[in-house]
Parts: C-alpha cells; sequence; structure tokens
C-alpha cells in the first residue's frame, strides 16, 4: 500500500514554472482540480502504467490520471478489452471505473505547459516514482509510455540508460526479476499519425499479461 508521503501535495511547490502555469489554469478555471495528481488504481498492483504528466483538460481538470483526455480514452478502453479493470470508463472520476491489479501514476504529477516537462522538472518529481515504485513491492511489470516515461524509471531504478534501449514493445528483464515494457505514448498525435495503432497499444498490454 502506498504511504501518504509518495504522493506530492496537491498544492505542490518544487517546480516554480508548474506552479504557475497552475495557478494561471486556477484563475482562468477555478472549478478544475488543478493540482497534483495522485496515482490511480489498484492499491497492491502487479503492473504500473507510467506515463509523462496530467494533461491540462484531462488530469488536471479532474484529478485523475488519463481521465477527461483522448489519451485516457484510449487507454482505459484498452485496460477495459484486455480484462484489466470493470470497464466502466466515463471520462470522469464519478463513472465507478475500477482497475485490477494495475495503479497508473505520471513522471510528472503537475500540468506542464504544452504537455512538455522540463528535463529538470523531470528530475525534481522522480522521488515520489521512486517512493512509489519502493511502496508497491508486488508489482512484476511497468508498462512505461514514451522515452521520457522510460528515461525516468530507469533512472529511479538506478539503471543505466544505455543497457536499456527505447522501443514500442521492447521488454527489458531486470535482474530482480521485473519486466519493463515499453510502449509509445497513447497520445492523439501517435495515433492521429499512424506511429501507435489501437491494436499495437493493446499488444503492449498484452505482453504484460503474459509476464505476469
Amino acid at each position: 500500500m502506498m504511504k501518504a508521503d509518495h504522493i506530492p501535495p496537491k498544492d505542490c511547490l518544487l517546480c516554480p514554472r508548474l506552479v504557475e502555469y497552475r495557478r494561471d489554469n486556477q484563475a482562468e478555471n477555478p472549478d478544475w482540480f488543478n493540482g497534483a495528481v495522485a496515482p490511480f488504481g489498484d492499491p497492491d498492483p502487479w503492473l504500473l502504467v507510467v506515463g509523462l504528466a496530467p494533461g491540462v483538460r484531462g488530469a488536471n481538470r479532474t484529478g485523475r490520471p488519463f481521465t477527461g483526455d483522448y489519451a485516457g480514452d484510449l487507454l482505459y478502453a484498452t485496460l477495459g478489452k484486455v480484462g484489466l479493470s470493470n470497464d466502466k470508463y466515463g471520462n470522469h472520476v464519478d463513472d465507478g471505473l475500477e482497475l485490477k491489479g494495475v495503479q497508473i501514476t505520471n513522471v510528472v504529477r503537475c500540468v506542464p505547459p504544452q504537455n512538455k516537462p522540463t528535463t529538470e522538472e523531470v528530475h525534481t518529481c522522480r522521488p515520489f516514482l521512486i517512493k512509489q515504485l519502493e511502496a508497491l513491492p508486488k508489482v512484476k511489470a511497468l508498462i512505461l509510455l514514451g522515452q521520457i516515461a522510460h528515461q525516468s524509471t530507469l533512472k529511479a531504478l538506478g539503471l543505466k540508460q544505455s543497457a536499456y534501449r527505447f522501443g514500442h514493445g521492447a521488454v527489458h528483464k531486470l535482474d530482480n526479476g521485473l519486466h519493463l515494457v515499453d510502449s509509445y505514448h497513447c497520445s492523439r498525435y501517435n495515433t492521429n499519425t499512424g506511429r501507435l495503432t489501437e491494436a499495437m497499444f493493446e499488444d503492449v498490454f498484452k505482453i504484460a499479461l503474459s509476464l505476469r
């Protein structure tokens, strides 16, 4: 089970640029969540999905990872297809969605401008990912959505980048038995350009299921 100190406070002040952007969003949309977004899902999972950061009209608005934007539509539909949720995703936090053996998090917990956190912001937020990994001893596999999630997770685990090259569908088995599974991020851009198809994304989760 995750402890409270593994989750940044909603009004986290560690990254000045993100704080400023969050406050701008608060002024414009005071009814939105507008804060550091906590992980969501099974409290004792075997699978951890690691994304990049909250979307401004997605998790920053709703307060739940990948909820309220296209990336979440694809992610949660896929989880439902492969039996890792109760398939009740309704694009809002009161939809009754429950994940089965899966938890979802981001390497940066606050929304960045243009969906692009800086290297420093990724580094500053990494201790929360480190603590989360330490608090989930039953995790057997991680799905890493995109190269930044891949790189930051390797650093969180104390691993060398050069030994684990990112590639969609790549599987990296670590000495401790943990498996890292890479995927292109489920963003609208990647699907619109054909870099990632629904079938390709579903296959990544089938790979993870085979490692359970």
